[in-house]
């Protein structure tokens, strides 16, 4: 199987390994480490933390309790407790939850003649803001996260390489499902391929920057419909001694990076995919998918992926030159 940088749906094939020492920075930057983890890891930390927080101020309700005698003297009318109507762990546990989600059934109360307990009231109704502002901050921006957009941003399966103006030209495809747009969308595409630099030292992952409209501003999409993304293939371009025979030989990888503001958030979305050598079709073009109804266009997402050939030279751009 051929081994990929960048997966097709996106996902980067890189893991880290051996930090050492260098993985306490995860918990100098403990709010993004709670954001990257994954959705399991995330609810299990959660509602252990809500547990664990519940039921150590429930038992710091009780060991008061405890301590002042009102577990024994619970039913005494003419005794004034610290917190009335608390006669057990299960009691002082249901006092905590009403307080801290002000419940408020009013049942069990907090009375005056308790220092401590209203010592330990201050402190819990500050506990309680920082563990709600710092979970559910998480899971909030963990929900928010526009990663799911990009499900709905597709690109083609394949690469093409034909003749546009005269020019041979690279050529892929993508295009957007939904009705809402990508704001500022933009385009850029990197040349994972391995190298040996003159003085012998070996890349294996070394990057290369393809235009792709950037000095014309090409590379800023209006992303109505289905977009067909052009490299041309000039004495500039890292495929310029590329010839169908050659493809045949090579070992690359287009990395493509589609960005843009989504619409109806605001917030900055990311599609990644990329193409191997073995996925770009040498002498091919794409099938149109845009057709005229009665006022309006239509999009033919079932020829998204689809190509045809087309009379297309087979020697690179350089031997034509020569």
């Amino acid at each position: 199987k051929r081994q990929r940088f960048v997966d097709k749906n996106g996902r980067c094939n890189v893991q880290h390994g051996n930090l050492g020492g260098e993985t306490s920075r995860y918990l100098s930057d403990l709010f993004t480490t709670l954001v990257d983890l994954k959705w399991r890891w995330n609810l299990f930390i959660f509602i252990l933390t809500y547990t664990v927080a519940w039921l150590f101020m429930a038992s710091m309700w009780w060991v008061i309790a405890y301590m002042r005698g009102d577990l024994n003297k619970a039913h005494d009318d003419s005794y004034t407790p610290c917190v009335a109507n608390v006669y057990n762990f299960p009691s002082a546990f249901l006092f905590f939850i009403e307080t801290e989600a002000t419940i408020g059934y009013g049942h069990r109360y907090i009375t005056e003649r308790c220092p401590e307990g209203i010592v330990l009231f201050l402190f819990q109704s500050l506990l309680g803001s920082v563990v709600d502002a710092f979970l559910i901050g998480c899971m909030f921006i963990k929900m928010s996260q526009p990663k799911k957009r990009a499900e709905t941003l597709m690109f083609s399966r394949a690469a093409v390489v034909s003749q546009r103006d005269g020019k041979l030209c690279l050529m892929f495809r993508v295009g957007n499902l939904r009705n809402s747009h990508m704001v500022s969308a933009q385009i850029r595409c990197k040349l994972i391929k391995s190298r040996q630099t003159p003085e012998g030292e070996f890349l294996p992952l070394d990057q290369c920057e393809l235009d792709v409209g950037f000095g014309t501003g090409a590379d800023q999409l209006f992303l109505v419909s289905p977009l067909t993304i052009c490299h041309e293939i000039d004495s500039r371009s890292p495929f310029f001694c590329l010839s169908k025979r050659s493809l045949r030989s090579e070992q690359f990888e287009i990395v493509v990076i589609l960005e843009g503001i989504v619409e109806t958030t605001g917030m900055t979305c990311q599609a990644r995919t990329s193409y191997t050598e073995d996925e770009v079709l040498w002498g091919h073009r794409f099938l149109p998918v845009i057709s005229l109804e009665d006022g309006f266009f239509r999009v033919d997402y079932s020829q998204f992926h689809d190509t045809f050939e087309v009379p297309t030279p087979p020697y690179s751009v350089k031997e034509q030159g020569e």
